[in-house]
């Protein structure tokens, strides 16, 4: 901000000034008084070098406290186990009714067939 302190601001970096000082505050490096003193300067000021002093004593950008994650709802929990769960019944069917899995196969080889059928692939040229 101070890299021409004669430069002439306008109502933008004023507005941007004032929202920065909304941050320090909300982030208790200002109390209410001093947050009041600053930002009526703020907005008097009309030159950049009137802004500097407004925040010489404060951090340059306002340290950024990342949300704590929030607990995942409880349909988003069990939407993650589905696949796992099929996959574990998948097994169980198998390994104790092995012939199930030659049942699957026959019924699917067989539905294949007839799609084939259907759509006239099967066919010759007619």
């Amino acid at each position: 901000m101070a890299d021409r302190p004669e430069i002439r601001i306008g109502t933008a970096e004023r507005e941007e000034a004032v929202a920065l000082l909304g941050e320090h505050f909300a982030a208790g490096r200002l109390g209410l008084a001093e947050f009041d003193e600053r930002v009526a300067l703020a907005t008097q000021a009309t030159v950049r070098g009137d802004l500097v002093p407004l925040f010489a004593d404060l951090p340059s950008a306002p340290a950024v406290v990342a949300p704590s994650p929030g607990p995942r709802d409880l349909a988003e929990q069990l939407l993650t186990l589905v696949p796992f769960v099929l996959v574990a019944l998948l097994v169980i069917v198998v390994l104790r009714h092995p012939i199930a899995l030659l049942i699957a196969f026959g019924v699917l080889f067989v539905a294949g067939r007839r799609a084939y059928r259907l759509l006239g692939e099967g066919r010759g040229p007619s």
